[in-house]
């Protein structure tokens, strides 16, 4: 079965303190559902298109543990300490090749 990777890009961030919240949370909850933390910060080099945003990449076993995790109650935690306008992100799960 294929990895999955969860990447989290943010457009925005309009509250640092939720968001120290929500990294102290989500961390351990992603870890705990099986998540392994790949790479988190700015971008070292944006090409094309891209834009210096903070990505954030986890690997799982696969999409359905990806999609677990998302829906655990430890994320949900970490969602509700981000609150709804403490930023603006786009999550992707994908499957690895």
């Amino acid at each position: 079965m294929p990895k999955a990777y969860w990447i989290s890009a943010y457009q925005a961030i309009h509250d640092d303190a939720a968001l120290q919240a929500y990294a102290q949370l989500a961390g351990p909850a992603l870890t705990a559902a099986g998540g392994r933390l790949l790479a988190r910060g700015l971008p070292a080099a944006v090409k094309e298109q891209g834009k210096v945003i903070r990505t954030v990449v986890f690997e799982f076993d696969s999409v359905q543990s990806a999609l677990d995790a998302y829906a655990s109650p430890g994320y949900k935690k970490a969602l509700d300490a981000l609150g709804p306008n403490a930023a603006i992100r786009d999550i992707r799960i994908i499957e690895g090749v």
